[in-house]
Order: structure tokens, then C-alpha cells, then sequence
């Protein structure tokens, strides 16, 4: 009788991961890939967090009435310090313009998925593997 609930509890642990694994998405499911932008503003905060990392940028609206709060995921940290990327590079930017790179959400809100981000004084970092995505 142990080993059968033992079996059985190993076998909701496998289903559990599994899940786990059919939920997470693409970037395409939710970014429209076909189309990138650039945008500039403040850098105001930085999620360096699992699955992925969220930036956030203050810019002007198109039609200049106001300011936009932008929120960019990228890849997952543990992604980004193997391609050279690290947390303390966007937190020590915080504050400054930066331009983000990338593609935004097929829904038209204020979401994208950033590719490249260039600071204030020129550096720029590449948030994807070498020539996984077009990052101008």
C-alpha cells in the first residue's frame, strides 16, 4: 500500500512538471515578431526575476500629451548572464534614457519583448542568442 501511494504521489509530481512545461509560451504567441520598434525614454525599474526579466520605460506619448509607462519582458535570467548579461548593468541605468529594441504585443498595449536596449552612453546589450532575431 506505501509504494502505491508513493508511485502515485510520483506520478502527480510528473503531470505537475509537465504542465508546468505546456504553459510556458513563445514570444510570438503574444508579440507580433513580424513588425519591430524602437522606443525611447526613462528607464524607471528592473524585475531581474524568473521566467523572465521585465523592464520598465517612461515615454512620451505620439502625440506628445503625456508620458507612457512601458513594461518589456525579455529572457529568463539565467539565459541572459550565459549570453553576458547581467542585472547590475540595467539597475545601474535606472534613471537614464535608454532605447529599447524589440516587438510589441499583438494586442497594441503598452508590452514588448526586448531584443536590444542601449543606454545613455552608447553601450547596448543583446537580450537573445546571436542571430536568433533581427536587433538592428
Amino acid at each position: 500500500m506505501r509504494y502505491r501511494v508513493l508511485g502515485g504521489f510520483a506520478a502527480f509530481l510528473v503531470l505537475l512538471a509537465a504542465g508546468s512545461a505546456w504553459a510556458h509560451h513563445s514570444p510570438s504567441s503574444i508579440f507580433d515578431m513580424s513588425k519591430p520598434f524602437t522606443l525611447t525614454g526613462t528607464l524607471t525599474q528592473v524585475d531581474w526575476v524568473n521566467p523572465h526579466i521585465a523592464v520598465y520605460i517612461d515615454a512620451k506619448k505620439a502625440d506628445g500629451s503625456g508620458v507612457e509607462n512601458w513594461k518589456w519582458e525579455s529572457a529568463p535570467p539565467a539565459f541572459l548572464r550565459r549570453v553576458g548579461v547581467s542585472s547590475s548593468q540595467f539597475k545601474n541605468a535606472v534613471g537614464q534614457t535608454v532605447s529599447a529594441y524589440g516587438f510589441r504585443a499583438k494586442d497594441g498595449s503598452l508590452y514588448g519583448f526586448l531584443t536590444k536596449i542601449t543606454f545613455a552612453d552608447g553601450t547596448s546589450l543583446e537580450m537573445v542568442a546571436p542571430g536568433a532575431a533581427d536587433s538592428r
